[in-house]
This record gives C-alpha cells, structure tokens and sequence, in this order.
C-alpha cells in the first residue's frame, strides 16, 4: 500500500499497488546498463575529423627520398605536416545501443520499487488546476516535503501542470507513457499522482511484468507500448 498525500500535504487515502511495479527486488545491474543505453542514445555523434585521404593537397612526393640528410616524406597531407591527416580521430557515427524490450521495463520497476522502499515516491491526488500556476506547485512540494529535485509524473500528458513546473529549479514534469530511467535517476524524489501509478501498473504489471503479451479481451481497446 502507498499512502496519498494532498496538495496541503495532508493523508488522504491508502490505495493498493501492484508489488510486480513497486515491490519487486531492484536489479541494479539492468539499470546500469539501461541508463548507459539512455545516455548514449542522446549522444549527438556529429563529430568528424579527416584522415589524410581527405584532406585538401598535393599528392606529389614532397622531396626525394634518399641522398639529403633529411627524415623520408612521402606526402604533405601526413598527420605531422601542418594542415595534415588526424590519426585515429572521430568520425560519424550511431551511438545507439539495442536494449531487449524486457530489460527496459524492468529497468523501470526496479527505480519505482527501489524509489518505493527509500520512501523516495510521493503519491499526490491528481491536480486540478486549470490555469497555469508556479506557486501551486512550489507549495505542493513545499507541504509534502518533497523539495525541488523532483520529477513529477502525470497519468496523460499534462500541459497546464508542464508549464506550472517549468519555472522551479530542479523540478521536471512527464508522464507514465514516457516515463525512464535516466529522468528518475536524475531527481532525488519521484511524486506520481493516483492516475500516474495505475498507469504504471497498465504499463509494466501483470504479465507484462513477465514478459508474456496480455491476452487481447472482447471491446479491450489496444494498449500503446511505452
């Protein structure tokens, strides 16, 4: 069970949560390795260098090669020439790494279930605020004390409550549908709303949380992969 806290940071309701999302043993080594996978994903890769077959210049043999004293030099575009080839420099490239689609996920519930036993989840009710406002949020975290190294997870993507957050150092809004690693890792505390948490339990409990695909019911609409 985890207990939820209003906006005055007063208990409100206990609600039962599946233990497959937030009660399970943290697999610290997947998460290492989902988070290295996020990390090099964001990697932009543009940086480039030439070798001397690219470079601008002569290919004229630069001097004779014996009978002057002087070291061989085949070309003014070798690396030690000014102007030259870099050796072994940077070139284009991909940095994404392939990450098993079950690793993922339980990356994911071993940072709620580890975020869940610190006593580093908060549960709030869902917001309902209808104009963007900073000091709502500031004193949300504030009565819940929580502090501003937050990430605040939403059950659907919610713009009022982005731009309400986007202004408080430290803090950061998402929601469960693109919820990760690195973003949970980043911030101290994680404050999920009532909807946020049952759309984690959609999302990766039950046998998704064993990998077997959930078997599809009559009228079930299709479920979006995260």
């Amino acid at each position: 069970k985890l207990q939820v806290i209003d906006f005055a940071g007063q208990p409100s309701q206990e609600i039962e949560v599946d233990d497959a999302v937030f009660g399970i043993e943290p697999n610290e080594a997947v998460v290492h390795q989902t988070l290295l996978a996020q990390l090099a994903a964001r990697r932009v890769g543009t940086a480039n260098t030439k070798t001397r077959g690219q470079v601008a210049g002569s290919t004229r043999k630069i001097r004779r090669q014996k009978g002057l004293g002087m070291a061989r030099q085949g070309s003014i575009r070798a690396p030690q020439h000014r102007g030259g080839g870099v050796v072994f420099g940077p070139s284009t490239r991909d940095y994404t790494q392939k990450l098993p689609k079950r690793m993922r996920r339980l990356a994911i519930r071993s940072v709620l279930s580890a975020r869940a036993a610190e006593g580093r989840l908060t549960v709030v009710e869902d917001p309902s605020i209808e104009t963007p406002s900073t000091k709502i949020i500031t004193a949300m975290l504030q009565a819940t004390g929580v502090g501003n190294s937050a990430l605040i997870v939403t059950g659907a993507s919610d713009r009022v409550l982005l731009k309400s957050a986007r202004n408080i150092d430290g803090a950061d809004t998402t929601s469960a549908a693109t919820l990760n690693v690195a973003d949970m890792l980043a911030h101290k505390t994680l404050v999920m709303t009532v909807d946020a948490v049952r759309q984690a339990e959609a999302l990766w409990g039950g046998d998704r949380a064993s990998g077997k695909p959930r078997p599809t019911l009559v009228g079930d609409a299709s479920e979006g992969e995260a």
